[in-house]
């Protein structure tokens, strides 16, 4: 495992005052005038201030959401939604560079990584704009007596409240956007605390695309106010969620309020399984970067890898060897794979599990120390093996959500799928092997929202990604997904 340190970079949008709210198109400060620091996960320094939302800033901005839905955002047409939508593809392209350097600067994420996503957003954004024209209804037919017509047509729910975690802000305000913007919604997004900034400036490009004022506002602030206030408030339709599943029970909670329709991605602990026949110069790499990538800090993060019993030995010293080879520091740095953790929370829960793990009586492969020097003063990690893992042990249970991976040993397909389906949760799974039986078998058993076959984490926006049990429910991408977006009206024409 290398180490890198990187100079500090400044980028033009964080010179100037504070950051507000952005609602009704304009960036306007919290109605009680109080801001929070956030701050470089790499280095420790200051970026910007920003807004602090309350109650008041989000019935603000639902207000703005709910005119723009009844006022001039009701009168375009699909092709002009259409259109909006490819110039936002075009500004996203022009400003690309500027959104992944200051992704990297507010969240952590390498520029490695960050620059990896403008083929998927660019995509994301040219997929929801095909959407927009192919929402249709049907007609239907009846038994009724006399001489009626029936049809089904699709109608926008409304307001759409979202709220973002801080591992992906870039992606994951598209996954609402996307819908919302296709389908005739409008939005209030509650971007993480820890990682608002992308949020903000995709905003800004929308309204230089030519999106009416309030049909995206933001507000940025603290989950316990903000966050619960947008999804009680009784004038937001829907709530989308990516977050943890306790957070996940409280917006159920709050829901009930008005009824809302819900979309919740929550916590993983995700099964990784690789058979003896796999291609390992395939299987380690990809098997390791399941877990390490974003420093782990992926929902579905291959977490707990299944190895069967006859290669386990082999298979975690040339884990360990790759996790040598891979770059820990400042994103700045291109050459960098893996940044730090978001925050000093976040570090000490990882650390916290990784004595758990030793106390339990796993055997540490390699890593699992902060590292000091000159990343002293970010939240870094070494990626981290723990080999002779039981399955029933708290790191092989419990969302860690750091790079750090449980290596589990397995006799045969019964056994790996036996264990693999033990949890609570069912975002993602994978399987590694030569033999279609055995992918197959273990595709259709392995009790997810989405499988991997010889490859891990490879998500595209027109087919999309899910979970099931606590992982929650409601999949992101695809035509069900924009669906998930409009109601069904049934109509009954009675032609004499």
């Amino acid at each position: 495992m290398n180490t890198h340190a990187s100079p500090p970079v400044s980028h033009p949008y964080l010179t100037g005052a504070a950051k507000g709210h952005l609602i009704d198109g304009r960036m306007v400060p919290s109605r009680s005038r109080r801001t929070f620091a956030t701050f470089n996960p790499a280095t420790g320094e200051k970026l910007a201030d920003l807004a602090e939302g309350s109650a008041e800033d989000v019935e603000h901005a639902v207000r703005s959401a709910r005119q723009a839905f009844e006022g001039p955002w009701k009168s375009f047409t699909p092709y002009q939604r259409q259109a909006l939508l490819v110039r936002v593809h075009d500004l996203i392209d022009r400003h690309f560079d500027e959104l992944a350097l200051l992704e990297t600067l507010d969240m952590g994420a390498p520029l490695s990584r960050t620059k990896a996503f403008r083929s998927f957003l660019l995509q994301a954004a040219l997929y929801y704009a095909s959407q927009a024209v192919n929402t249709a209804g049907e007609t239907l037919p009846n038994s009724l007596p006399g001489n009626f017509t029936t049809m089904s047509i699709k109608a926008p729910v409304g307001v759409i409240g979202g709220i973002i975690p801080w591992n992906g802000p870039l992606i994951s305000q598209w996954w609402i956007l996307g819908g919302a913007l296709a389908t005739g919604c409008t939005v209030v997004l509650k971007p993480a605390e820890d990682a608002s900034l992308s949020v903000l400036r995709m905003v800004e490009l929308l309204y230089e695309a030519g999106l009416p004022e309030g049909v995206v506002n933001v507000v940025t602030g603290y989950g316990a106010e903000a966050g619960d206030a947008l999804a009680r408030h009784p004038d937001v339709d829907r709530i989308a969620f990516t977050g943890s599943t306790e957070t996940g029970r409280k917006i159920i909670e709050a829901s009930t309020v008005n009824i809302k329709r819900l979309q919740l991605e929550l916590g993983g602990k995700s099964p990784d399984v690789v058979f003896a026949d796999a291609d390992l110069d395939v299987a380690v790499p990809g098997a390791a970067m399941a877990v390490f990538n974003n420093s782990g800090q992926v929902c579905y993060a291959g977490s707990r890898l299944f190895v069967q019993r006859g290669i386990q030995a082999e298979f975690v010293e040339r884990l360990a060897a790759f996790g040598k080879t891979l770059r820990v520091g400042n994103g700045l740095d291109p050459t960098v794979n893996l940044g730090p953790l978001i925050s000093q929370k976040q570090l000490d829960r990882v650390l916290g599990y990784i004595d758990v793990a030793t106390q339990e009586g796993a055997s540490l492969a390699a890593g699992g120390n902060r590292l000091q020097g000159d990343l002293a003063n970010g939240y870094f990690i070494e990626p981290t093996i723990f080999s002779g893992v039981g399955n029933g042990m708290r790191i092989a249970r419990e969302e860690v959500f750091g790079p750090v991976v449980s290596v589990i040993p397995f006799d045969d397909a019964e056994d790996a799928l036996r264990m693999a389906n033990d949890t609570i949760y069912g975002l993602g799974g994978a399987v590694w092997t030569r033999d279609v039986s055995t992918a197959l078998r273990m595709a259709n058993g392995i009790k997810s929202g989405t499988v991997w076959v010889n490859c891990y984490g490879v998500v595209d926006p027109s087919v999309g990604f899910g979970g099931i049990r606590m992982s929650g429910y409601g999949n992101k991408g695809g035509p069900h997904h924009v669906d998930a977006f409009l109601y069904q009206k049934n109509v009954y024409i009675n032609q004499g």
